[in-house]
């Protein structure tokens, strides 16, 4: 069962009112949850809008079973896939469609898989080294930490914590595994904070978070994923569609905004006095740059305090 009171949706009237204009505007609107999690903002959208079809995809299959009982009412109208988000153009294909009115991502980890602390994304609980999201796939962090090459290692922390001191970490790393394999969170975290100057680990937070980020990135290839999702769904989004994407930490904004600013640009060139309507641009931001959550927001739910928010419009076909 899922205590609606302990999860909270992020920024979820706000998704909802910047999908609305396309949902009104079409016929027989359907929305994808790229995320679909423990189903907050498709239970919100389904309710307030009785013609809309969600389709709710998820690569965690204990979030699919929780979300499609929490969403048992709306049976006749909610579509659901075990997949991870990049495979966005074939689930939408796999259901009878070829256009969407509108997608919405919620990136990062779930509150659901932090909560659970047997799952391993949480420095701050004994658990095994698993930080897998899709818990069928073979890769977990142990297999990453006990196996892959120092220097693979120090890259990922670098790419992926923007870790400082990656290579310190990674000696140490080096030196705990040829004793015995690497297997805990709790190990790994202490590892971590022992491995960094003490005059570091005095602001910032836990040392251990850019690592455990870093990996998690890497077990499940977060911006992999995205950087493979997104353009897909663009595609997919009829004239008048909205994709509307939250993002936890700055990587996985950099690419989203990277990806907006190219698809809201003209191909037309500068020096033409007029828009070459071959070259123009098919997608308009809905608003510039991105949006943070409200005071009430950040009161209610902490952990919607790193959210950014940016959405984009199709606006030729």
């Amino acid at each position: 069962m899922i205590d609606k009171n302990a999860h909270i949706s992020v920024m979820r009237d706000r998704c909802i009112e910047l999908l609305e204009p396309a949902i009104m505007a079409t016929e027989n609107p359907v929305i994808v949850d790229a995320t679909l999690g423990l189903g907050g903002h498709t239970e919100a959208l389904l309710e307030k809008f009785p013609a809309l079809t969600v389709i709710g995809i998820d690569r965690d299959h204990d979030a699919l079973v929780k979300a499609t009982h929490r969403l048992a009412a709306f049976s006749d109208r909610l579509l659901t896939s075990h997949a991870s988000f990049d495979s966005i153009g074939s689930v939408v294909e796999s259901f009878g469609y070829t256009q969407i009115t509108g997608a919405l991502f919620d990136l990062g980890v779930s509150s659901m898989q932090l909560d659970e602390t047997n799952r391993g994304f949480s420095y701050s609980h004994d658990a095994p080294l698993d930080m897998r999201m899709d818990q069928s796939q073979s890769l977990t962090a142990a297999e990453i930490i006990n196996t892959y090459e120092p220097g693979q290692l120090v890259r990922i922390l670098r790419l992926y914590g923007e870790e400082k001191f990656a290579t310190r970490v990674v000696e140490s790393i080096v030196k705990a595994r040829a004793v015995a394999p690497l297997n805990s969170t709790t190990q790994l975290a202490t590892l971590v904070k022992n491995a960094i100057p003490a005059a570091t680990r005095r602001t910032g937070g836990n040392p251990a978070k850019r690592t455990f980020q870093a990996l998690r990135i890497e077990t499940n290839d977060e911006l992999g994923a995205i950087t493979r999702a997104l353009p897909i769904a663009l595609k997919l989004l009829c004239v008048g569609g909205r994709l509307v994407v939250m993002s936890f930490q700055s990587l996985e904004d950099r690419i989203v905004k990277n990806l907006f600013v190219e698809s809201t640009t003209s191909g037309t060139p500068r020096e033409l006095p007029f828009e070459l309507p071959e070259l123009a641009a098919k997608f308009s931001l809905v608003f510039r740059g991105s949006e943070k959550p409200n005071a009430q927001e950040l009161d209610e739910n902490s952990r919607s305090a790193s959210v950014r928010l940016r959405a984009i419009e199709r606006v030729a076909a």
